[in-house]
């Protein structure tokens, strides 16, 4: 057996073990992780993430000082990073397909302020929930900030400091604010 494949076999066990404790008790294992680097720190919240949100497959690595909020409506696919100083906010629901790169100091928030309260300061305003997907295949650059609802598909690179909102379509390099289609790339078709 390979060395990844013993580190699986790890976390694995060590996730389905976690399942006996509540998940008041993770929660507070993965704060109390948040910050430490290294194989023990990424393995560490990988078995906490992996009881606390709705799905989440092999191989996802959470990096060191991460801020994810209501971990219980976020999915996540197989080969996935979030890197370093990522801020997620899945209130409104946040599906990550397999084989997605968040790279450091990214925000994906999915929900906003309603406003039609006039009574009522618009931070107190009600939350309108607004969900966001990313599909498969997808490269988010750093410092990229995702608002919902919005929905990014398969092969898609986000250059870095875009601001994305709305539908992001297949095979593109998109970028700025608001993040347009900078350059068409090639999808592999199915055959």
């Amino acid at each position: 057996m390979k060395k990844r494949g013993h580190y699986t076999y790890i976390t694995n066990f060590l996730g389905n073990t976690f399942r006996i404790f509540p998940k008041s008790l993770i929660r507070q294992l993965f704060k109390l992780f948040k910050n430490t680097s290294g194989y023990i720190g990424l393995g560490i919240r990988y078995i906490c993430v992996k009881n606390l949100v709705k799905s989440c497959g092999e191989n996802v690595a959470i990096f060191p000082n991460c801020v994810i909020k209501h971990m219980d409506k976020l999915t996540l696919g197989d080969n996935v990073s979030i890197h370093s100083f990522c801020y997620i906010d899945a209130v409104g629901g946040i599906k990550i397909g397999s084989n997605v790169s968040i790279a450091h100091s990214c925000s994906l928030i999915s929900f906003s302020h309603g406003y039609e309260d006039l009574m009522l300061p618009i931070k107190y305003n009600p939350l309108l929930m607004t969900p966001i997907c990313i599909s498969d295949d997808v490269w988010i650059g750093c410092g990229v900030r995702i608002i919902g609802p919005c929905e990014i598909n398969n092969r898609v690179i986000i250059a870095a400091g875009a601001v994305v909102k709305g539908n992001i379509y297949a095979g593109g390099i998109y970028g700025g604010v608001p993040a347009k289609l900078i350059k068409k790339i090639e999808v592999p078709t199915m055959e």
